[in-house]
């Protein structure tokens, strides 16, 4: 038998609610009857579609993220500010990075930390690699840069300033992506 197909509208709303309860109570606050009576929706509808908790709350977390949207350029160096950009933007919405800090929680569920590593952690890194690639191999950057150290520079740099309570830098992306594209043997556009 089939299902009643699904409602974008209702999924989307699921979404906004599963974000807001996740920043308000954090993962293990967060309760799927509370999001579906918010929704307007049942727990069981929720169920069919996301089958966990964990599924669900990283749905809405990945669900922010536009990195497959986003079309290489001619400027690689353009399109590391771009995504770097996307990811300050995610990151600085209010309670983002206490949403990350939920995800990652070495108590928190092993599905959700693997969840959110498939879904949000590797599309990123996965474009920002890709744009690096790129640029090397298109001559703008060092034959041996060390692509792989710089993956973990470009958030962990959001992520340090954070965990010392300090804003985040003005022009954070720019001057994140010229620092970084320097250091791999490049010359920021």
């Amino acid at each position: 038998m089939l299902g009643r197909p699904r409602d974008p509208e209702i999924d989307e709303r699921v979404m906004e609610v599963a974000r807001r309860h996740l920043a308000q109570y954090g993962y293990d606050g967060m309760s799927l009857t509370a999001i579906a009576d918010d929704a307007g929706t049942t727990r069981q509808a929720l169920y069919r579609r996301w089958p966990t908790k964990a599924d669900l709350a990283t749905a809405a977390v990945a669900a922010m993220s536009r990195t497959a949207e986003r079309a290489p350029t001619e400027d690689p160096y353009a399109d590391l500010v771009r995504e770097l950009d996307a990811f300050r933007r995610g990151i600085g919405r209010p309670d983002g990075v206490s949403m990350v800090g939920t995800m990652l929680a070495t108590s928190t569920d092993p599905e959700l930390v693997t969840f959110y590593r498939e879904r949000i952690v590797a599309p990123r890194r996965a474009a920002l690699r890709e744009i690096l690639e790129r640029a090397r191999d298109h001559g703008l950057l060092s034959p041996d840069a060390d692509i792989d150290a710089a993956l973990g520079m470009f958030t962990g740099s959001w992520y340090a300033r954070s965990l010392q309570g300090v804003p985040p830098l003005p022009r954070w992306a720019e001057r994140t992506a010229a620092v970084i594209w320097r250091g791999l043997g490049g010359t920021p556009s």
